[in-house]
Parts: C-alpha cells; structure tokens; sequence
C-alpha cells in the first residue's frame, strides 16, 4: 500500500472535521486500531477496492466516523479536502459512513449490532468461494449489548470462521460492563482472543496477526480517554 499521509498527521485531518462533538471520543478511540489495519494488515487499496479478492473491513462502529474517513484519506481512498465540508448538504461524507458512496466503505452503518452479522456472512460467502480474503469487523464495547451480536458470536464459533476477525474498541462505555471482561464472551463460543492495549501499534499488530487455525479471532482493544 502506498501512504500519502503519515500517522502524525492524521489528527490534523480529523480536525477538520466539525460539528459532531458529542461522537469525538468514539471517533478518537478508534484511530490506532484503523491505521494499523490499514497500514499494516488488510490488503486493500484504491486500486483493488473492487477485487473479488481484497480483504474486507466493515466499520459496525460507524458514528464519530471522522477517523475513518482521515485514514481513508491517508490511504487515497478520499481526497483530504473533502473532510472539510463533511456532513454538509453536498458532501459524501455523513455521520455514517455509506457505502453507495464512500469509497473502501463496505457496509452502510446506522442502527448498532449490524456489522458483526454481517461480517459472519461474508466470511461464509468468501469461504464458500475458496476466496483467502480475511474479514474484520470492527464494534465497540457497548455495540456487544445488541442480541443480533450474541447470536453472530455463537454461529462464528461453531462454524470455525478462521478468516474473521472481531474488534472490540473498549473505552468502558457499556451500561452495565462486562463481568470476566470481553475476552471470556468470546472465548465460551469457541473464539481466540488477545486483549491488548488499544493505543500500542506493535500490540494490536501483533494481535491482529495472530495465528487462530480453525477458529475465528477477537481482538479487545482497550481505550483509555486521552487528557
């Protein structure tokens, strides 16, 4: 992948971005984890976006989505002067992100608890198709609350989706918390884990890479608020 912008730069563009403070945090929470995906892992680009076999992120965390649109940005996918008039009446970029009009965008987010079903399901239709594309999805702690998510963890875990892999950004913000923390939900279902710091790049690209034979992976991001 050619890189058009480094990762220093990437909180100057997510600051051109405006009018949607109460989303900052979720926006801001996500940055390390989607760079290193984009910047290391997934194999996809501007010029392969359309390939049957480029691998797949769907962002299931959709709101705050102004560090998904920098690293698309980063990458070539957008041109960086459109973050300027996001969300405006004649702009592509929304508060979620849409795939019938943002490049590298694979799913159209809204309603939470979405993403990972889906993911599921396209990690069967590319294993049915002898495809090697790898599937990330990417949630948040509190998305996990949704039912369609328990059933998507379950059916993953029985049918050893080991092209799929599940990031949980964890930044505390689910109601009632997760007694025996994220990892042991997955676990139970069959899944391997890895919590790790969600801000330590070598970390989450360790995690990401970890090999998971015949079982799908979850990775746990944890987000600590930054001052």
């Amino acid at each position: 992948m050619v890189t058009t912008t480094g990762y220093d730069e990437l909180p100057g563009l997510i600051a051109r971005m405006t009018g949607d403070e109460k989303h900052s945090v979720a926006a801001e929470s996500t940055l390390d984890v989607l760079w290193v995906l984009y910047d290391r892992v997934l194999r996809i680009a501007p010029d392969t976006a359309n390939q049957a076999r480029r691998d797949r992120f769907l962002l299931s965390k959709g709101h705050g989505p102004m560090a998904f649109y920098a690293v698309l940005a980063a990458k070539g996918f957008l041109t960086e002067s459109e973050l300027d008039g996001w969300a405006g009446r004649d702009s592509r970029l929304g508060m979620h992100p849409d795939r019938t009009r943002v490049p590298g965008a694979e799913i159209s987010s809204g309603s939470l608890g979405h993403g990972l079903p889906i993911a599921v399901g396209t990690a069967l239709g590319l294993r049915a198709q002898r495809l090697p594309s790898k599937v990330v999805v990417l949630v948040g702690d509190a998305e996990l609350d949704e039912g369609s998510n328990e059933e998507a963890i379950a059916f993953a875990g029985r049918a050893g989706l080991d092209r799929l892999t599940t990031v949980v950004v964890d930044n505390a913000s689910a109601t009632h918390g997760w007694p025996g923390g994220i990892a042991a939900r997955f676990e139970v279902e069959g899944w391997a884990t890895r919590t790790v710091n969600g801000r330590d790049h070598g970390a989450l690209y360790g995690a990401f890479t970890t090999e998971h034979p015949g079982r799908p992976l979850a990775v746990v991001a944890t987000v600590e608020p930054k001052e």
